[in-house]
């Protein structure tokens, strides 16, 4: 097993759809995990823990990207990982800042453990079932991460959802501004993001689930995680059919673009035989 190597990254490519989805898995763990948990905690185990081991095993045993095989195992780790995440805090009674802090110290060493072993924490370097074993330990940590930062400042520091909403979706773009400008290297802004999609979708999902006496406008638990559930099959679908995440699609259809459509310096120019 470790001695394979994929022919193409087991990931999607990263465009606007994929922060989009991405997103969208936030709320409905964060949504899912409290609905399932009020209905019944032996179901909520057996969706949140043993959907995420299933998922996870039929993505490590593949050996090539799918859309509908990824987005459900993302989709069942920010189950698990909510409640996870929730874990420390009920059980131990721990505040929210120091479930942030202990996630972080964690997240950092397997950030480290990987750097130091595969020499690239790129996303498009996961094309062996080593660096996708990091890959995934890693997109765990970040919802525990994330989670914990997210009720750290909705609950522990007061700001409650609408205002950890306006936190969280000024901060996020952060990373892209500093990696637009030259500041930040690609990869630290991408996973920076990904850390930060969690307590945004998370926030948002608290927000319109959540009663008004909590903080939120009461659209509830159970219809934020049906509605937030419809979308998130709705474009996985679409990703599925029009395969756009594949890695390379939009370098591929900007070249096809191109071609149909040449620019003023190429129309009318001897063909080069070398080079042509």
């Amino acid at each position: 097993m470790t001695s394979r190597v994929f022919r193409a990254p087991k990931v999607p490519e990263v465009f606007l759809l994929f922060w989009v989805v991405k997103l969208l898995t936030t709320g409905i763990g964060e949504a899912g995990a409290d609905y399932l948990g009020t209905v019944s905690i032996p179901l909520a185990a057996v969706v949140g823990i043993g959907g995420f081991f299933l998922a996870l095993w039929l993505q490590l045993r593949a050996t090539e990207y799918h859309a509908v095989r990824y987005w459900i195992t993302v989709l069942t780790v920010a189950l698990f990982g909510t409640m996870v995440a929730d874990g420390p805090h009920v059980v131990l009674g721990t505040p929210y800042y120091v479930d942030s802090l202990v996630y972080l110290a964690i997240l950092a060493s397997v950030l480290t453990r990987w750097q130091r072993s595969e020499g690239t924490l790129s996303v498009h370097s996961i094309t062996t079932p080593r660096r996708e074993r990091f890959y995934w330990g890693t997109v765990l940590l970040t919802f525990g991460l994330g989670t914990a930062v997210g009720d750290t400042t909705a609950i522990d520091m007061g700001l409650g959802f609408s205002w950890s909403i306006l936190l969280f979706g000024v901060l996020i773009l952060v990373p892209l501004v500093l990696w637009r400008t030259g500041v930040l290297n690609a990869t630290i802004a991408f996973w920076a993001s990904y850390v930060l999609t969690r307590p945004l979708g998370a926030s948002v999902a608290d927000w319109l689930g959540k009663s008004h006496h909590n903080g939120g406008i009461g659209w509830g638990d159970g219809p934020v995680f049906g509605i937030g559930l419809l979308g998130f099959a709705i474009l996985v679908a679409y990703l599925t059919l029009t395969h756009a995440d594949e890695e390379g699609a939009h370098v591929l259809h900007e070249l096809e673009r191109d071609l149909e459509h040449p620019t003023g310096s190429e129309v009318g120019r001897e063909p080069d035989p070398v080079n042509d």
